[in-house]
């Protein structure tokens, strides 16, 4: 049994830039959360109860002390604020923007009991650093003095930097390796436009180097085990952060398509643009995946134009990567959702697009309730497909970890990741790893600046014994 919605064979590709007004897309690229004003920056923060040992303060992966940067900015000490937020995570500014805080510091918000709203700990996050940062980090942070032991760092993006400016902070002289033509990582080419306004990412790096000790060198791609040799060999330690840079495949037929591409680099793509207007979208978008990368890609395929965007998901609601507002803002802006659909086949066009995608066949599945089953448990499939009209299929499954040079540097690989403790060990003498690609975590940049945090402490420790 066979839906179909709706057909497509006899419609040819459609995938262009420029689908709307020059004007419109200014503002559908704008910063979805500005700033706050001073007024209303104050008026939040009179709403925190100043809770002592407060859960949101637990809830913060990296342990920011919300009550306190919070009652500077009551008293209005932006800079005593960020330096609160900043003392725990040197990428606030990011975090402040990108970090789901409706799952972390604000749903555990004494105020969210009382009165059913949480304090906006993000935005007065963001008011806070946001203020500081038209003046030098050094008036808010002093370098130790050099210790003359360099450390490398491999992967500019969260992790990474984190761990750089924890390093030169103490002393240390980092050289910071990136594959990319710009450092930032995810934070400068896997995020949404609309979250990451204004070239925020190059702001905030090029603010952080400001502290000193910090030597950037992008374009640099860690291919051979003998580089990372020379690494280990040259410095004091090397901390790798390479991040999940594969995106695996959906093993399914028609992948190869024209029209079917990576979500993280349709995001890159619009990331880089001078222009959105140049960016090409399909008429009819099909994202396979639950996450906040299928989320971003694709809102930012309405936001481009598209007219039909649907977000497919194999699994329910609740195993969604997207938190719940992720989801109510991609259905705000016209995203369909559907659950408990596998990809079973990318179709080809009629004709002269016989080598363009024209749909995606999926399966309904079922879960196999399971006695002490998992949050992921085993699907089902019914029999029953769906078929969904798609100019564009944009894959949103998740990344991988290029296992292949890992292998053979001595580092242990579990479910595709790099075994390592708390702190970034490895087990490797000097080698430290951290980010995405260490095993554990939620990949959310929070979690991936404590890790650079930590490790940096751990090397620090390590290198002044």
């Amino acid at each position: 049994m066979s839906a179909a919605i709706p057909a497509t064979d006899s419609h040819a590709p459609d995938v262009r830039p420029a689908r709307l007004a020059a004007e419109q897309y200014a503002h559908h690229f704008a910063d979805a959360a500005p700033r706050l004003t001073r007024t209303q920056a104050l008026v939040e923060a009179e709403r925190c109860l100043y809770c002592f040992d407060a859960p949101c303060a637990t809830a913060c992966p990296t342990g920011i002390d919300v009550p306190s940067f919070i009652q500077r900015i009551a008293d209005d000490n932006l800079r005593g604020a960020a330096r609160v937020i900043l003392d725990a995570n040197p990428l606030g500014g990011t975090c402040a923007r990108v970090c789901p805080t409706e799952v972390l510091c604000e749903q555990v918000c004494v105020r969210t009991t009382q009165s059913g709203k949480p304090v906006e700990i993000g935005r007065l996050q963001r008011y806070a650093v946001d203020a500081v940062m038209d003046r030098p980090i050094s008036q808010l942070f002093q370098r130790a003095t050099p210790t003359g032991k360099p450390v490398a760092v491999v992967g500019a993006g969260p992790a990474g930097i984190a761990c750089a400016v924890g390093l030169a902070r103490r002393g240390h002289s980092v050289v910071l390796h990136d594959a990319q033509a710009k450092g930032g990582g995810l934070n400068e080419y896997g995020l949404a436009s609309y979250k990451m306004a204004g070239q925020f990412a190059q702001r905030e790096l090029d603010w952080l180097l400001g502290i000193g000790g910090i030597t950037v060198l992008t374009g640099w791609r860690l291919a051979t085990a003998e580089q990372l040799q020379g690494l280990r060999q040259a410095h004091a330690a090397v901390y790798l952060a390479v991040g999940l840079a594969d995106t695996p495949s959906l093993r399914v037929p028609g992948e190869d398509l024209a029209g079917v591409r990576d979500a993280v680099d349709f995001i890159a793509e619009l990331r880089q643009a001078d222009d959105p207007a140049t960016v090409a979208v399909g008429r009819r978008v099909v994202v396979i995946g639950g996450g906040m990368t299928a989320v971003d890609a694709a809102v930012q395929s309405k936001l481009l134009g598209a007219e039909t965007v649907h977000m497919v998901y194999r699994r329910g609601p609740a195993t969604m990567g997207a938190s719940r507002a992720e989801q109510d803002w991609a259905q705000t802006h016209g995203i369909t959702i559907h659950h408990w659909l596998a990809p079973e086949a990318i179709l080809p066009g009629h004709g002269g697009a016989h080598g363009h995608a024209a749909a995606v066949r999926f399966e309904r599945m079922v879960p196999l309730h399971q006695p002490g089953g998992g949050r992921l448990q085993h699907l089902q499939a019914t029999g029953l497909h769906e078929t969904l009209a798609a100019d564009m299929v944009l894959k949103a499954i998740g990344q991988k970890l290029d296992a292949s040079l890992l292998d053979d540097c001595g580092l242990t690989l579990r479910e595709g990741r790099v075994v390592a403790d708390d702190d970034g060990r490895t087990g490797v003498p000097g080698l430290y790893a951290g980010g995405d690609c260490r095993l554990g975590g939620r990949d959310l940049t929070v979690e991936a600046v404590e890790d650079g945090k930590r490790a940096a402490a751990a090397i620090h420790a390590e290198l002044s014994a």
